[in-house]
């Protein structure tokens, strides 16, 4: 790879390349929130008005890996509201937290836009939908606890790591993450709660024990009513109203 450029130089002298006569870019990701690794990209946000459609593009460019993600002026928003819905706010943020590199006028309302939807939070989840949550983890718990293979156990291990953080975050209807955002978005929420999600995880890939999972987990869906099988049903009352219809 070529001799690197200083990140915010790359990405000014890509976006005068490539999009000279955009309305708006900005500079994102870990690199600005000062994070960066040996593998870290340049994620590039660009706001073109003359495009018909969005898209995500990847490359290397002035010794960079790059992302850039192209929006024209009404686009970005079906962005941002797929992923206020999926609760998972990776344009918002990256809008939010970004150096600008180009403003024609329009970067503030758009930056405070995001920051406005990142303030918010998600939906709140329901009371249905909290009870589902706790039936299929419930479901999970049964089957780490039932099998005696290490295979079996691994992969519901991994699938108890995903459902529980979930349930963590958007109980408390807090901003979800996937991959390294998990573990980000446990300690923004709760950093003492992160080290024990964390240390209870290890310990079982050191060990091969659950005993620690389980505790940890029972012991969040303890104040939402501990574990759910008996009586939990979809579905049914529908059919019913159906069924009396008929």
């Amino acid at each position: 790879m070529k001799e690197r450029l200083d990140p915010i130089h790359a990405a000014k002298v890509f976006v005068e390349t490539n999009f000279r006569h955009c309305r708006g870019a900005l500079l994102a990701g870990s690199v600005v929130r000062g994070q960066e690794t040996a593998t870290s990209d340049l994620d590039i946000v660009v706001f073109d008005e003359t495009l018909m459609n969005s898209y995500r593009e990847s490359l290397v460019a002035f010794g960079w890996p790059i992302e850039v993600f192209v929006y024209n002026l009404t686009s970005y928003k079906v962005f941002f509201e797929k992923d206020r819905k999926a609760a998972k706010p990776s344009m918002p943020r990256m809008v939010s937290e970004g150096i600008i590199l180009k403003d024609t006028g329009i970067m503030e309302s758009i930056q405070q836009e995001a920051k406005a939807l990142l303030e918010a939070g998600p939906e709140a989840w329901s009371t249905d939908t909290i009870r589902t949550k706790r039936y299929f983890i419930t479901d999970v718990l049964d089957d780490l606890r039932g099998s005696d293979d290490r295979k079996e156990r691994l992969f519901c291990v991994n699938t108890l790591s995903d459902l529980v953080s979930e349930f963590i975050l958007r109980t408390e209807q807090k901003w979800i993450g996937s991959s390294k955002w998990v573990i980000r978005s446990l300690e923004a929420h709760d950093h003492e709660l992160a080290v024990r999600f964390v240390e209870a995880f290890e310990h079982f890939y050191r060990t091969d024990e659950t005993e620690h999972i389980i505790e940890f987990v029972e012991s969040v869906l303890e104040p939402y009513g501990g574990r759910l099988f008996d009586g939990f049903s979809i579905g049914k009352a529908e059919a019913e109203r159906t069924k009396e219809k008929h």
